[in-house]
């Protein structure tokens, strides 16, 4: 364990908490003790903006108020009440993890028993059990990093295992006795550093509960930490979309059930970048016939490890396609999960579906 982060850890306890009852942000999943809420958020805003969350939080729980209202709701539900937020496995863990809780019968309240659900780490366990149960267990993400890394001067890679492991034996160290101060321990050192020791620019110093213990600050450090490994370049996919329409319908189908965005609904699409020539040949391998081409829309997405660079043609056409897809209007559109890659796709394809259909009426 590092003794002196552990130290300065511990003599910022009480200024970082008072700190925390002033000066934290009002989010609703703060206002419950319960594990099921909690937990639906800590699963929310892993790899997501907090202002991003807070409407599918409400949302979700709208939708699945109880841990059994979860584990039953059918997936399609699910995923579209997902749709946005990406990481799409997130959503079913949570089902999977949720179904495991209702034939428990309660929600585990140790940190074994929560990492032995589907889609909890150390992370999201620590998170639960400290804010629902008032254990004193850390959990330590990349806030949590780089205040600690900047508190002790700590120039480790925070990508390092070793190191991660060294701030949660930390921060287990630091924990408070009371048990209103462990629920908020660990929200109060994330708080902190989304806020006023933040990522982008400058850390906010004048502001920080840690000014006056901060040794990243005392030594001009603070600014170039925390330190972390370089991430290897994304690989690029080049993808050609078709949104192909029929008597006011668009082609969709499901993606395989495991890898990327799995089980989702997608435009059909190609490998490579085709021109006109040979996209109206993939038209016609799927049995279907060209009639109106009408425009060419590019976009692209980016993937933590992979960007997908699209080329898509929207065009009308006539035939079956194969058996496998679905030809859908502008409500069974709105009700299917689209993952938001093909987000430019899908609001063209809103646009002409309602169109169509309201011409026909």
């Amino acid at each position: 364990m590092d003794l002196t982060m552990e130290k300065l850890l511990i003599e910022l306890r009480q200024p970082l908490l008072r700190w925390y009852r002033q000066n934290a942000r009002d989010l609703p999943w703060r206002h419950t003790q319960d594990p099921y809420p909690i937990w639906v958020s800590e699963i929310m805003l892993q790899q997501t903006r907090v202002a991003a969350v807070v409407g599918y939080y409400t949302r979700f729980l709208e939708a699945f108020p109880t841990v059994e209202a979860l584990a039953a709701a059918p997936e399609e539900q699910l995923m579209k009440l997902w749709e946005g937020l990406g990481y799409y496995s997130r959503a079913r863990n949570l089902q999977k993890a949720a179904r495991r809780i209702a034939e428990l019968g309660a929600f585990p309240c140790t940190p074994e028993g929560l990492r032995a659900l589907p889609g909890i780490g150390d992370y999201t366990a620590g998170a639960v059990a400290s804010a629902a149960f008032g254990l004193p267990e850390p959990a330590v993400d990349g806030n949590v990093l780089r205040v600690t890394a900047r508190l002790a001067d700590d120039h480790g890679d925070i990508a390092s295992p070793a190191v991660k492991r060294a701030a949660a034996e930390a921060v287990r160290a630091a924990m408070p006795q009371a048990r209103e101060d462990i629920r908020i321990f660990n929200q109060a050192l994330m708080e902190l550093g989304a806020t006023v020791c933040a990522p982008a620019g400058e850390p906010a110093c004048m502001l920080c509960p840690a000014a006056e213990l901060c040794l990243g600050r005392k030594r001009g450090t603070a600014a170039q930490l925390p330190v972390k490994a370089a991430k290897k370049p994304r690989r690029v996919e080049d993808k050609t979309v078709f949104l192909l329409l029929r008597q006011g319908r668009v082609a969709l189908r499901k993606r395989p059930a495991e890898g990327l965005l799995a089980g989702l609904w997608e435009f059909p699409n190609v490998e490579g970048t085709l021109d006109e020539a040979a996209a109206g040949t993939a038209v016609e391998s799927w049995g279907l016939t060209a009639r109106d081409w009408r425009s060419r829309l590019n976009a692209k997405h980016i993937f933590t490890h992979v960007e997908w660079h699209m080329t898509g043609y929207v065009l009308e056409v006539t035939g079956e396609g194969p058996a496998e897809w679905t030809w859908a209007d502008a409500a069974a559109l709105g009700e299917r999960a689209v993952p938001s890659a093909f987000e430019r796709y899908y609001a063209r394809a809103r646009q002409e579906t309602k169109e169509e259909s309201q011409w026909d009426g």
